[in-house]
């Protein structure tokens, strides 16, 4: 590679009459350096690749990808092109986005303005951030309506996260997620940083609410509250909602299950955000094993929230509820029924809206794929369906069939009403004769 001094030098001695061997061996370079560099074909100062483009058969790939969604992360790529056999690092591969320039510009985006931001202290095991986070579009398996809904809680000292999906955001669900993310982030700290929301405290206020302090003293941490319009108390959540939303939720397909769902987000968290780097007192570490380094307090059994649930039996006379279904008498298909189970309990009761309970079975794990049936309510079932056939001979649909007698009259009556109002009828032949001599005379 030549300098920017060499080249000049190269093209001054050129003009002079020298010619090329005589240039390299005054500076000490190869002849079809010179030539190279004296034709236009290399630029100095830039160093001419060896190999060839790593990058070059995701192109398409990844030109299709940012057209269809022009915001993805350059990690998301990253994650796919590797699986798709590509075998470089993150940083040849997102200095090869930038020299295809496959990313779409975003006017909105590209005038973004920064702002002063202060350095909050967050001592090993003080707190976790906890936030819901509102996922758009749900696969329609779901029926969960506009939005699903997960709840993230963030270490802010290592910046470990974790995230679970819930039904509703409602007190008994943010209780239920609240010791889910909490047995996998490995404990409790001492205390939990919220928002506002209205389940843990009065957003007019700020004062933590009765049923939610029974919550935070089973649990024996401190609750406390952002100050209004401070969203940088809650940063290391919000990165973790940043990720989630962007890394994980924009690749969901549509046929996914909402446990295959949960799989995934927890394997995206331990694989790659676990492994993230950081740097501890001059000390190359990693988010993993700061939080593995942290006190937190045991998990204690579960609050005994009541979480309920609404869903439809089908026609089997079966209810599905977070990946088994779970039968119930006959005769009720389509009709809405409570799901409910209480937190720290194996039993799950299905009631009417009115709350009479039509059954109550053991719970299987989310996800399993069971299908528990009652003896009682398969007997039924096989008696109802037993019951609904009819052994006589079925109606014959082949046979001849003329219009009756009755069915003849009633056409005849249909052609006795059309009226003769809109054209003449001719019944006389010397109408017509006259007519036609009428024709033969010229006018």
């Amino acid at each position: 590679m030549l300098t920017r001094e060499d080249d000049v030098d190269a093209h001054a001695l050129r003009r002079q009459g020298w010619t090329i061997s005589a240039i390299a061996r005054h500076l000490g370079h190869d002849r079809k350096t010179i030539r190279a560099y004296l034709t236009g074909g290399r630029v100095a100062g830039e160093r001419a690749v060896s190999t060839d483009d790593p990058l070059a058969r995701y192109v398409a790939y990844l030109a299709q990808r940012l057209t269809d969604d022009p915001h993805v992360w350059a990690t998301t790529l990253f994650d796919e092109v590797t699986g798709l056999g590509f075998d470089r690092s993150y940083p040849t591969f997102t200095h090869g986005l930038r020299v295809h320039r496959l990313r779409p510009h975003c006017e909105p985006c590209s005038a973004s303005t920064g702002r002063d931001h202060a350095v909050i202290p967050h001592p090993p095991g003080e707190e976790v951030q906890w936030d819901w986070l509102e996922l758009p579009e749900p696969p329609p398996s779901w029926n969960v309506g506009g939005h699903a809904h997960l709840l993230v809680g963030a270490l802010p000292h290592s910046g470990k996260w974790r995230g679970v999906l819930a039904d509703a955001e409602d007190l008994p669900h943010l209780v239920e997620a609240l010791h889910q993310v909490s047995a996998r982030l490995g404990g409790l700290p001492k205390r939990w940083r919220f928002d506002r929301m209205a389940t843990v405290a009065s957003p007019n206020t700020g004062r933590v609410t009765a049923t939610f302090a029974a919550v935070a003293k089973h649990y024996g941490v401190h609750v406390v509250l952002c100050p209004p319009r401070h969203g940088n108390r809650k940063g290391t959540v919000e990165k973790g909602n940043h990720s989630a939303a962007q890394r994980w939720w924009r690749t969901v397909p549509d046929e996914t299950t909402v446990a295959a769902a949960q799989a995934s987000l927890d394997g995206l968290c331990a694989r790659v955000g676990d492994n993230r780097a950081r740097r501890r007192d001059g000390q190359r570490t990693s988010v993993g094993e700061l939080a593995a380094g942290e006190p937190l307090a045991p998990l204690p059994l579960a609050f005994p929230a009541t979480v309920s649930v609404e869903r439809v039996v089908s026609a089997q006379a079966l209810v599905a509820f977070r990946g088994n279904s779970y039968s119930v008498p006959p005769g009720l298909a389509g009709t809405a029924v409570i799901v409910s189970h209480r937190l720290g309990e194996q039993i799950l009761d299905i009631a009417t809206a009115a709350g009479t309970v039509l059954a109550r079975h053991r719970r299987e794990p989310d996800g399993a794929g069971v299908v528990v049936r009652d003896s009682v309510h398969v007997t039924l079932l096989e008696t109802a369906v037993l019951a609904a056939f009819d052994t006589r001979r079925r109606c014959a649909r082949k046979v001849r069939r003329p219009p009756s007698a009755a069915a003849r009259a009633e056409a005849e009556q249909i052609r006795g009403d059309v009226t003769t109002a809109d054209r003449d009828v001719v019944v006389d032949l010397a109408v017509w004769a006259r007519a036609a001599q009428d024709r033969q005379v010229a006018p």
